[in-house]
């Protein structure tokens, strides 16, 4: 659902007051509402906290809740479900009244998206774009509806993706002692 009548910059969008709780990404300068989050993929996402957490991921590198100002036609935003930002990135936000990565700011180093009902499109094509514009390491998209985790590993300005299903291990370029399989991570 569109909120906004004119298209917003991004400095417009940082100086947008929402009315009410909701959460709104920014696409191509329109202020998208997104809808509430499922229990299954809050639970997927706090799973993988937890677990980044027992691996010895610093927990100032962990975000949920993160914005992503990324490429766009206009000025767009993104919030992924889960974030891992660098040293330096986590440095950058450092003292900041808004938990926002912005364009010249170092991105995470992974993001990761729990597909909602009816938003595979907006996942799978539309962020994975921008996300591999951005720089962004690995972007990983976890779609409970299709029962798959696709890992995707930005090589030479591309993703190039491997689809994980049931018992597989994943395979993880950046966390390269990763001890899960899809099943896991889907169960939440």
């Amino acid at each position: 659902m569109t909120v906004a009548q004119q298209r917003l910059t991004l400095a417009d969008y940082l100086a947008y007051e929402a009315p009410t709780e909701k959460r709104y990404e920014l696409v191509n300068g329109e202020l998208i509402e997104m809808p509430a989050e499922s229990d299954l993929n809050q639970r997927i996402a706090m799973f993988l906290l937890a677990y980044f957490l027992k691996q010895g991921t610093p927990h100032y590198c962990l975000r949920i809740g993160l914005e992503i100002a990324v490429s766009g036609t206009l000025a767009t935003v993104r919030l992924p479900d889960l974030a891992i930002l660098s040293e330096d990135a986590a440095l950058a936000l450092e003292g900041a009244n808004r938990s926002i990565i912005t364009y010249d700011m170092p991105p995470p180093q992974l993001v990761i998206e729990v597909v909602s009902p009816g938003q595979a499109n907006r996942d799978y094509r539309h962020k994975r774009s921008e996300y591999a514009a951005r720089g962004i390491s690995e972007y990983w998209i976890i779609d409970p509806s299709d029962k798959q985790v696709t890992i995707l590993v930005w090589t030479d300005g591309l993703y190039e993706g491997t689809i994980f299903r049931g018992e597989q291990p994943l395979k993880s370029t950046l966390l390269s002692d990763i001890n899960l399989t899809a099943a896991q991570v889907l169960a939440g």
